[in-house]
């Protein structure tokens, strides 16, 4: 690994342009720096300068090693400004990417806790298509991805997923198509019309295949990839559409409907992609401890 003290040294001697005149200005005898830069050399593999009579001239390599400390010095004392100009209130930026398959009130409460942090935080949201956003996050665009999935398996992408939680799914319907539907849970569904997620969406598939297994054939009347669109065609009673259980009363109150039944047989999962194993950003850190801690947690299928 390269030592960036001796780098220093080499800088200073460089632009000094003599070690006697680079040891004055760092205060240090030229025996150190003369030894510290032949370390430099040795751990490099190179020459960094040819003595010419009483002067020491940089070499080819020494001039290409001289223009990236250039930079590189140049970048640490752009950073030490910006840090000490840095206001005590500066927010941090979090840019998260939303699948556009999530339901925008399970984003919100998955995000929240982000917003509650002791130091503020400017959130910046990008709503898309889970691949899209992926693509984005891999050139760090995006600091976090939510999506109702994880990572594909397909996808040329290096990242984590990271599961937040899961919960059931209710069905619900306008008060004026739920008085229309008599019979037992689940068998009441049969025939019923219906709204379901489209094909973007992680639940469809379980979906479709909970309605087999129970020999249920609702009359599918729509598909929906933006659910709060379904949510406002239920609340027209055009069907009965699902919501995640963990947001099934605030679905009822928001859209006035009711709950026609729930099942734990079908879940909708919710993860955060990142491109960290472990996750570090304190914004990140937040969700997932509030998501583990309290929002998948705090409802139980009645």
């Amino acid at each position: 690994m390269l030592n960036y003290r001796q780098l220093h040294y080499f800088w200073a001697v460089a632009k000094a342009g003599s070690i006697i005149r680079a040891s004055e200005r760092l205060h240090l005898t030229p025996q150190t720096l003369s030894g510290q830069i032949s370390l430099l050399e040795k751990a490099l593999g190179v020459s960094l300068f040819l003595r010419v009579g009483r002067r020491l001239q940089l070499t080819e390599t020494g001039r290409l090693t001289l223009t990236y400390a250039d930079e590189l010095f140049q970048i640490g004392n752009n950073l030490e400004v910006a840090l000490r100009s840095r206001p005590e209130d500066r927010s941090i930026q979090f840019r998260v990417g939303v699948d556009d398959a999530v339901p925008k009130s399970i984003a919100y409460r998955l995000l929240k806790p982000a917003m509650s942090m002791i130091e503020p935080v400017h959130i910046v949201c990008r709503e898309n298509k889970l691949v899209r956003l992926l693509v984005e996050l891999a050139i760090h665009q995006l600091d976090l991805v939510i999506a109702d999935r994880p990572m594909p398996p397909e996808t040329n992408v290096k990242g984590y997923s990271h599961k937040l939680g899961e919960c059931g799914i209710t069905f619900l319907a306008a008060p004026q198509l739920a008085d229309q539907i008599k019979g037992k849970w689940p068998r009441l569904l049969n025939t019923a019309p219906l709204l379901i997620p489209g094909e973007n969406a992680a639940v469809r598939v379980p979906l479709m295949r909970w309605f087999d297994s129970h020999q249920i054939k609702p009359r599918v009347v729509g598909e929906f990839d933006d659910s709060a669109l379904m949510h406002a065609f239920g609340q027209a009673g055009i069907g009965i559409f699902i919501a995640p259980s963990v947001i099934s009363d605030e679905v009822q109150r928001e859209y006035g409907v009711t709950v026609i039944g729930r099942t734990d047989e079908v879940t909708e999962q919710f993860y955060a992609i990142s491109m960290e194993r472990k996750l570090t950003h304190p914004a990140v850190l937040a969700i997932n401890d509030a998501a583990q801690r309290k929002l998948f947690t705090s409802f139980k299928t009645r």
